[in-house]
């Protein structure tokens, strides 16, 4: 499932290349007929992110609120306009560049190149082999990348959204409806605080009081939306195993300090993924070792898919378990 760091990316993306232009929508598929004739034509006038939910602005107080779940994506054909944190990265953004990232030259700053196809410019989202013969396909084409624009549909793609030179189209969410004002306001107001939202005093406050009064694992808080926005199963263990705290310990038993650091962690740790389009959760990593923790998780995460592994601190191998109807990952030396 694609993180917050994703989310924030795919609502760059549409702010560089939508927001400010009148919006063509349909729903090749059929599902979502009367939600795209609902914004068909009107301005997006805004998108944002909060935690996992996506919402884009039209004229008139019309909202599209978006969740990709477990198997959504977009994907994006056309002029692609690139903003400074998306070109850093060659538009590679989130759970599915797990395939790795490659760096050209010593400084990691430098250009990135997408050698394994996924989660390009032109995708975004859960991988699908369908997004990546599209890919494969505008190859063929002329210098434009399509015969025809825009190009047909792929899939079962459950809205379309284009101006005169790009188009996205989303496949498989698990959210996809319009809303007005009031509903958008009761959506974001069932979720927890969002750092790249919000990362001052009051914010770290609330994440910090609902944490202490739950009986709740630490590890299940940190998943729950309505405590924390944002966080997946990849952030929760790195985020659990850099504090060095035992995923099983009660919210209200974890020290009020700890829980302040788990925070400001996962404020670091957001941005670092936003602006790298990588989960990196590793510190300190000279040039090489940043290269290639870039290009491949076995060398970015200290215990995410590391089950069975030594601990990279103590050697102790790493254990996978279910918590959540999720896969943990974590040390039972170093998290006792």
């Amino acid at each position: 499932m694609p993180e917050g760091h994703s989310v924030h990316r795919i609502t760059r993306q549409f702010e560089r290349n939508f927001v400010g232009h009148a919006v063509r929508a349909s729903s090749p598929q059929g599902r979502f007929a009367a939600g795209a004739a609902e914004i068909d034509g009107r301005l997006m006038t805004d998108a944002r992110a909060v935690g996992k939910q996506m919402f884009l602005g039209f004229e008139g107080d019309v909202w599209l609120r978006v969740h990709l779940g477990m198997y959504g994506a977009w994907d994006f054909a056309g002029e692609i306009l690139m903003d400074a944190t998306i070109a850093s990265a060659n538009g590679r953004m989130g759970q599915t560049n797990q395939a790795g990232t490659f760096l050209e030259g010593p400084n990691p700053d430098a250009a990135v190149f997408d050698s394994a196809g996924e989660n390009s410019l032109h995708s975004i989202g859960a991988p699908r082999k369908t997004r990546l013969r599209m890919s494969e396909s505008e190859k063929e084409k002329d210098a434009d990348g399509f015969d025809t624009f825009p190009p047909e549909p792929i899939g079962q793609v459950r809205v379309r959204l284009s101006t005169d030179t790009i188009v996205a189209d989303l496949r498989g969410p698990t959210a996809c409806e319009v809303l007005d004002p009031a509903q958008v306001e009761a959506v974001v107001g069932r979720l927890g605080p969002d750092p790249l939202l919000d990362d001052g005093p009051e914010a770290e406050e609330r994440f910090t009081r609902t944490v202490v009064k739950k009986a709740a694992a630490i590890g299940l808080l940190l998943m729950d939306q309505s405590v924390v926005a944002g966080i997946g199963n990849v952030y929760r263990a790195e985020l659990l195993f850099r504090a060095k705290q035992n995923p099983h310990t009660p919210g209200k038993a974890v020290p009020e300090e700890h829980v302040r650091h788990l925070w400001r962690d996962w404020t670091k740790l957001l941005r670092i993924g936003v602006e790298t389009g990588q989960m990196m959760t590793m510190d300190d990593l000279d040039p090489e070792a940043f290269r290639a923790a870039m290009a491949s998780r076995d060398d970015r995460h200290w215990v995410y898919k590391r089950e069975g592994l030594p601990c990279r601190v103590c050697g102790t191998n790493i254990v996978l378990e279910e918590m959540g109807a999720r896969k943990l990952y974590w040390c039972p030396y170093c998290q006792a």
